[in-house]
């Protein structure tokens, strides 16, 4: 595409040089800048790529956007466009050298603390099930209609996720959903993109690292929204709003009169409103009454978060043109989502599930609704992150009391940090008559928590989930939640065969 004809929406850009040159792809990392390609100057939180201007323009780099005013002795051969922020811009290049695939898309987009996975993998399962294909980008793994690849960040930058989104546009899906993070709000990731249905899950604390403040989070999450109002891209945004949720609410307040706002929850003023809920080991029911007209929803999932989940699932469908009555039918065999409430097994009467919860909240949320499944004790196995927000530890050791019989306090993803240090900060959050243990080798824990379980017993495995690896300061392991717990419940097994057969002495 001609430079000219790519940089034409950028508003308040100089330019320097010619712009009758031809760009064919885009880049902020300067090792993979060269001829035909543009090369985005970006201020990271701890570089910033202005430092490697020189240094692309060494390797011959077509074109130069930066925030900075070219310098003297630039040379002819290369295009400067000076823009007041480089990321918002490179957004805006990235959507029009794609060819603004968000547009051949009824795209719903998911943010929230809580939720956002399944959220998606639920929107994705209905378009799929409607539409035939549908992608699907989220934390766990990227569904382009086609194929499935692991994921690499949860919202990519918006180079990748344009590119993400041609291609689902490019193997004919009519619809697709993704997560959209705090943080690729933040850094303009989706800066410039069209959806359909804009929901909000909820929001406890979390990434208090990154914003500093719960505000700030808040601000975060709802500038996507405001953005939208102001900007909706050719189309008409749906907002999609829990306001069971108290900042939820509020945020639906303020984008009243500015954008469509479709309310969803348990309370009298939701358009999307559920109640009369129950559950069992296998599945959930509730009602629904959209308009008058009242459904039964049916799901195998557990859970009254993952109601919260099938609401904002079925709202955000409408909202991208399915209606409720088709959706609900496709939730009867919704999927199993790795790492949310994922049933591991059961031997000898304990039962597993390995959850991806690693807020308080949430923590009190899966403890909370094992708990409603009456099992004869829960055990709770869960740490905390390093290098993460360290005001939650205390929190999530508390919140994991209030319903667990016993919890074992271990690591998880300890990075730079001391595993035993991170558990003694969590500990310090559980009440003088817990029983607990800290174990600080997560296999160790995983382990103890199966051979101490007796029948009726249900244990949680909490914050890991889907995850696949372990990260230390030197290393980062193969570690996988569902695959430790099943090999436990393989040698619990053994254990008791072996019992039956040998049965001990009595004297």
């Amino acid at each position: 595409m001609l430079l000219r004809t790519l940089i034409s929406p950028l508003e308040k850009a100089t330019i320097s040089g010619s712009l009758d040159i031809e760009i064919d792809a885009l880049t902020a990392d300067s090792r993979e800048a060269g001829e035909g390609i543009l090369f985005a100057a970006i201020r990271g939180t701890s570089i910033d790529g202005h430092r490697f201007i020189q240094d692309v323009i060494a390797n011959g780099c077509a074109a130069i956007l930066a925030e900075s005013a070219p310098p003297q002795d630039l040379p002819a051969t290369v295009r400067w466009i000076y823009v007041p922020d480089s990321r918002a811009a490179l957004a805006v290049l990235a959507t029009i050298l794609n060819g603004e695939p968000a547009g051949n898309l009824r795209l719903a987009g998911v943010t929230g603390t809580n939720g956002k996975t399944t959220t998606v993998f639920l929107i994705h399962h209905i378009m799929k099930t409607e539409w035939h294909r549908a992608g699907l980008l989220g934390t766990i793994f990227i569904d382009d209609g086609e194929t499935q690849t692991p994921a690499k960040h949860t919202t990519p930058g918006s180079i990748e996720l344009n590119a993400i989104l041609a291609n689902f546009r490019d193997n004919a899906c009519r619809g697709a959903a993704m997560e959209v993070s705090s943080h690729g709000i933040d850094q303009k990731r989706v800066h410039n993109i069209a959806f359909d249905a804009a929901v909000f899950t909820n929001l406890t604390q979390d990434h208090l690292d990154y914003h500093g403040t719960i505000e700030k989070y808040m601000e975060a999450k709802a500038s996507w929204f405001h953005a939208l109002a102001v900007n909706p891209q050719g189309k008409k945004p749906v907002a999609v709003i829990n306001t069971d949720d108290a900042r939820g609410n509020d945020l639906a307040v303020a984008l009243g009169g500015k954008m469509p706002v479709i309310r969803y929850g348990f309370n009298v003023n939701c358009e999307f409103r559920a109640n009369n809920f129950q559950q069992k080991r296998d599945g959930m029911t509730f009602e629904l009454t959209v308009k008058g007209k009242s459904y039964l929803v049916r799901a195998p999932l557990i859970g009254r978060f993952n109601a919260y989940n099938l609401l904002s699932a079925i709202t955000a469908a409408s909202a991208c043109g399915i209606k409720p009555r088709q959706a609900i039918a496709t939730l009867a065999d919704s999927p199993q989502v790795p790492g949310r409430m994922e049933y591991v097994g059961n031997t000898g009467g304990a039962t597993v599930f390995v959850d991806y919860a690693h807020t308080p909240d949430a923590i009190e949320n899966a403890c909370s609704t094992i708990k409603e499944l009456d099992p004869r004790r829960l055990i709770t196995v869960f740490g905390c992150g390093g290098d993460r927000d360290k005001a939650k530890r205390p929190l999530m050791a508390a919140a994991a009391a209030l319903s667990s019989d016993i919890v074992i306090v271990t690591s998880d993803n300890p990075r730079s940090e001391d595993p035993d240090a991170i558990i003694a900060e969590t500990v310090k959050g559980l009440p003088k008559n817990c029983n607990y243990l800290a174990i600080s080798d997560r296999a160790e824990a995983i382990n103890a928590a199966v051979e101490q379980a007796l029948s009726g017993d249900i244990i949680l495995i909490a914050g890991k989930g889907h995850e696949t690896y372990q990260q230390f300061a030197d290393q980062t392991i193969d570690f996988d939640d569902r695959k430790k717990a099943r090999f436990a419940l393989r040698k619990r097994a053994a254990d008791i065969a072996e019992m039956r057969e040998n049965p001990p002495e009595r004297f």
